[in-house]
């Protein structure tokens, strides 16, 4: 257990009037325990108490062996998955985070009509939103690892490249520096850049499309994420008008970052400015997500986010336009607060590139 991370987690519970909590998220155990375990349809439960008493439920089949400071109760496929843990959990509100299986929870539910599920992310997802210092520099060096994965990604944009191929080159690329694994690369040409989360597919590359390259993996547990969006030869002025107002809306926004500032003010920030441009509309989703063992985790950066910053969050900043039938444009940063301001963790250029 790491316990200075457990004892964020017990004040959280605290504040929030929790004596007791079931941890179920794989990237929330991990942040705890060191342990990581995807346990797919099987249970993983970190059963945690307001005295920061700690016991792991979990099927044997994941090999987690006992110590003195973290129990291991095992169950085997077969068995009955929650009868240990409906054993020790105490009767009234007990929080469950949003990824323990309903089948899990009815189950406990059956067993111990004494309980009262109530919502239990919070004191986890509150400790995680900060990152101590081994999680800022394992930020910074995944990173770094994207700059170098963006360049060569960008290199390889050349006559009769596909997107479905360019996504396997940026996966390629990744593993070779030293990546956890693969992920759905986003790779849109033209048009399919008017689509925030296109999947890439067959579509062949031609003179004067945007090409956005989305790209994001873990690298040691810890996710990096970044967009950058360049033109295939040619760039019309209509393309070169977004994209300018994409980049002063990404930058406009880094620079608010500082302490105290609210998340809202970040959105609205960007947001300002691409409608000041005409093109309010076309920017449809929120400024960016917290990053750090997932790629999405909270704090959610957007207009409803009323969470001032502090030290330690890291978070993404990637404001887009999506014109339908055309061409999208998006820049994508991961920032971290620092106390006196702001860091940002991606170094590739973000100044209009036509390449070919």
């Amino acid at each position: 257990m790491n316990r200075e991370r457990l004892d964020r987690v017990v004040a959280n519970m605290k504040a929030e009037g929790l004596e007791q909590i079931v941890v179920s998220a794989t990237a929330s155990v991990y942040y705890l325990t060191g342990l990581w375990v995807e346990p797919f349809e099987r249970m993983l439960a970190l059963y945690l108490d307001g005295d920061g008493k700690a016991t792991l439920f979990a099927n044997e089949i994941f090999g987690i062996s006992s110590t003195p400071e973290l129990p291991v109760v095992a169950h085997r496929d077969g068995e009955d998955p929650v009868r240990d843990l409906a054993a020790v959990v105490r009767p009234g509100r007990l929080g469950i985070d949003k990824f323990y299986y309903s089948k899990f929870l009815i189950g406990l539910m059956e067993h111990r009509a004494d309980i009262q599920p109530v919502q239990g992310s919070g004191p986890v997802d509150l400790a995680r939103k900060c990152k101590d210092a081994r999680e800022r520099e394992a930020m910074r060096r995944s990173s770094r690892i994207n700059d170098q994965v963006v360049a060569a990604a960008i290199a390889l944009v050349k006559e009769g490249a596909r997107e479905n191929e360019l996504a396997a080159a940026v996966n390629k690329l990744y593993l070779q520096h030293g990546a956890d694994g693969e992920g759905p690369q986003l790779v849109c040409f033209g048009a399919n850049g008017a689509d925030p989360h296109h999947t890439g597919d067959g579509t062949v590359l031609k003179k004067g499309d945007s090409v956005i390259f989305d790209i994001f993996t873990p690298i040691d547990r810890y996710w990096c994420d970044m967009t950058r969006t360049v033109f295939y030869q040619s760039v019309s002025e209509k393309q070169r008008r977004v994209y300018e107002l994409v980049r002063r809306a990404n930058e406009a926004a880094i620079a608010k970052v500082r302490p105290g500032v609210l998340l809202s003010e970040l959105d609205r920030t960007a947001r300002g400015v691409i409608e000041a441009g005409g093109y309010g509309p076309y920017f449809t989703h929120r400024l960016g997500h917290g990053c750090g063992i997932e790629c999405h985790e909270p704090p959610d950066v957007s207009n409803a986010s009323d969470t001032p910053l502090e030290p330690g969050m890291v978070f993404s900043i990637e404001p887009g336009i999506y014109l339908p039938g055309e061409f999208g444009v998006r820049i994508e940063d991961l920032v971290m607060v620092t106390e006196s301001g702001c860091e940002v963790l991606n170094a590739y250029p973000k100044d209009l590139t036509v390449v070919g």
